[in-house]
């Protein structure tokens, strides 16, 4: 049975990590790369850092800030926003990412998942969804909307479409945040995130509603994520990866436990 990973999300506003609800309401969380080394130190798998406001902004993901973080760290470093073109992913590269996180942009020009990827390798484009059940629709999970400029605009497409295109573009990834879901600490989206990881073939990460060691075991089992990300329960000390790694190994869930 495959390993399955724990990832600590960095949402980074003005050079600093902040957390909300359902994408408002934010909150001050501290220092990027003070935050990536705890969570790193604390045993997560990986760690995700998003430039939450660079494409409503239109500017580029800020690239000091994604120094200071790689430099801190000895996993996996993924970096998201602001990512318009091939060439912005090599300047976060070469700032220190192992993988970049492509949204708006790559839904505006899906040629980018592949422009990126064969430079960098398609392991190395995760492909991020920002979604929102339809609650006018027959059946509100299987045709959810994709939102984006953080989550500020319907684009009309479907989920599951989108997400067989990304990976019929070459994205070694998906990483699907409910935005229902967001920052509620009640759950992650079981339902729309099992949806997804029927529909492609590539590792699917759920994001959105972390709070219990029963919310990551429910989404690794009813959800079928090959990976789940978190934010508030790391940044405001309710638990440590290290931690919850040891409860879900208790439960059956394979994890790779820290030293």
């Amino acid at each position: 049975m495959l390993t399955r990973r724990i990832i600590a999300c960095l949402d980074v506003r003005d050079g600093r990590v902040v957390k909300g609800i359902q994408f408002v309401d934010i909150i001050d969380a501290g220092d990027p790369a003070e935050l990536a080394h705890r969570h790193a130190a604390g045993g997560a798998d990986e760690i995700v850092l998003l430039d939450i406001t660079a494409t409503h902004e239109g500017r580029a993901t800020l690239l000091d800030t994604v120094r200071r973080t790689a430099a801190q760290l000895f996993v996996p470093f993924t970096v998201g926003g602001g990512i318009r073109t091939a060439d912005d992913a090599a300047a976060v590269f070469d700032a220190g990412a192992d993988k970049v996180s492509v949204n708006s942009a790559a839904l505006a020009n899906p040629a980018l998942i592949g422009e990126i990827g064969a430079s960098f390798g398609a392991q190395a484009v995760i492909v991020a969804i920002d979604a929102r059940r339809n609650p006018a629709a027959a059946d509100p999970v299987r045709e959810a909307h994709v939102f984006t400029h953080g989550g500020r605009r319907d684009s009309g497409r479907s989920v599951l479409e989108w997400a067989r295109e990304a990976e019929s573009r070459g994205a070694g990834e998906i990483l699907l945040t409910s935005m229902d879901s967001d920052g509620t600490r009640a759950g992650f989206d079981c339902a729309l995130t099992a949806a997804v990881s029927e529909a492609v073939q590539i590792p699917v990460i759920a994001s959105g509603g972390a709070g219990t060691v029963a919310h990551f075991a429910d989404v690794f089992g009813r959800g079928r994520a090959d990976a789940a990300l978190a934010a508030s329960i790391f940044h405001f000390g309710v638990s440590t990866s290290r931690q919850l790694k040891g409860e879900l190994a208790q439960a059956g869930i394979p994890v790779r436990l820290p030293c």
